[in-house]
């Protein structure tokens, strides 16, 4: 697997990141409802994954779970949660914050790769951008309770209930509100780096049809 990224794919990662940086430290990034927040942050990392392959993905999702992260310290706003789990345990904190935005941004990649080959390229960023959303809050939920799961702050907000139920309680909204935008505004911006010929496998595809 080719994983070198050309001259315009570096500077789309560095676009993105400078996004995800903007979405970070401003108002722009995070709608606070709750303990918990309705991130657009996950749109930024889809872009990268369907741009620049899962190597592109997984940056993205680390500079997007290390802004996060650093929210648990009052670093570009503050997460009541996050800080809470990190006066915890900071380690964990970190792990809690950062891994499963790495991993979502790498699986999305593949994902990408794998709805290319089945249909169109703004289905394929549509659910490339459905599954950011989901993955996201999939993985973060999971690494919540596998690493925090048995403290006092957590067991007092699962109060007695199945972890599963207090999972789809607990995001409730929020995470249907991310599904949503992610999946429109993924699939509305793929399909504009599409035509503006920035995306690589729709490059790829335009030039076996030519050679047909």
């Amino acid at each position: 697997m080719n994983t070198k990224l050309t001259t315009s794919q570096i500077t789309m990662l560095g676009l993105m990141a400078a996004i995800l940086l903007l979405m970070a430290y401003t108002p722009l990034g995070y709608l606070n409802i709750g303990p918990l927040a309705i991130t657009f942050n996950v749109i930024p990392v889809a872009i990268s994954a369907i741009v620049l392959g899962p190597v592109g993905g997984a940056i993205a999702g680390s500079i997007f779970g290390l802004t996060s992260f650093l929210q648990c310290i009052g670093i570009g706003g503050t997460s009541a949660m996050g800080a809470m789990l990190f006066s915890i345990n900071p380690i964990l904190a970190f792990i809690q914050r950062f891994v499963p935005r790495l991993l979502d941004g790498l699986l999305l990649g593949y994902i990408f790769r794998g709805m290319r080959k089945k249909t169109n390229i703004y289905v394929s960023c549509a659910v490339t951008g459905f599954f950011s959303a989901f993955l996201n809050t999939a993985f973060f939920m999971s690494a919540l309770v596998l690493l925090f799961g048995n403290t006092e702050y957590m067991q007092e907000m699962i109060g007695g209930r199945n972890v599963i139920v207090f999972i789809c309680t607990f995001v409730g909204i929020n995470a249907v509100c991310e599904m949503i935008s992610s999946t429109v505004l993924t699939g509305a911006v793929g399909a504009a780096l599409s035509k503006a010929h920035l995306i690589p496998a729709a490059q790829m595809e335009r030039r076996k049809l030519a050679k047909a």
